[in-house]
């Protein structure tokens, strides 16, 4: 499923800069752009990788560098097993080349998105056991 990026060295541009591992992942993210509070822009497009401190994905065309957006991204996990997941970043464009747009991110969350009616009394049942890690709510141990 994610792996760290095996991006050669002679692919690099003056060797790894980053600070956090990436992994590559293709999910559906839908994006906005912010300004002064007000949403200026929309569109959808997929992620090309992922780390604890930014995000680069394909917008399907070219994103303004310096400006605010969120992101709400498809998580491959459902919460206890019932209700879709949307990892939610908030963050701003450091770099922008063709279609493809990097992110340093602020802030994530994870919300619950469109449970299903059948589904909503066995979460209201499972929320009543004790509390689940991040770990395991978001399956990141099934990722490795």
């Amino acid at each position: 499923m994610a792996w760290p990026d095996q991006t050669q060295e002679s692919d690099r541009i003056g060797g790894e800069r980053r600070y956090d591992r990436r992994y590559r992942i293709d999910l559906e993210v839908r994006w906005k752009l912010i300004r002064r509070r007000k949403v200026r822009d929309t569109g959808a497009g997929r992620t090309i990788d992922l780390s604890s401190g930014g995000i680069l994905f394909d917008a399907t065309r070219q994103l303004p560098v310096g400006m605010n957006v969120e992101l709400s991204i498809s998580w491959p996990v459902l919460l206890h097993n019932v209700a879709p997941l949307q990892l939610v970043v908030t963050g701003r464009i450091i770099r922008s080349n063709g279609s493809k747009t990097a992110i340093h991110m602020n802030q994530h969350e994870f919300r619950t998105a469109g449970i299903p009616a059948e589904h909503r009394d066995a979460l209201a049942a499972a929320s009543r056991t004790p509390p689940l890690s991040l770990r395991s709510m978001t399956g990141i141990d099934k990722i490795q």
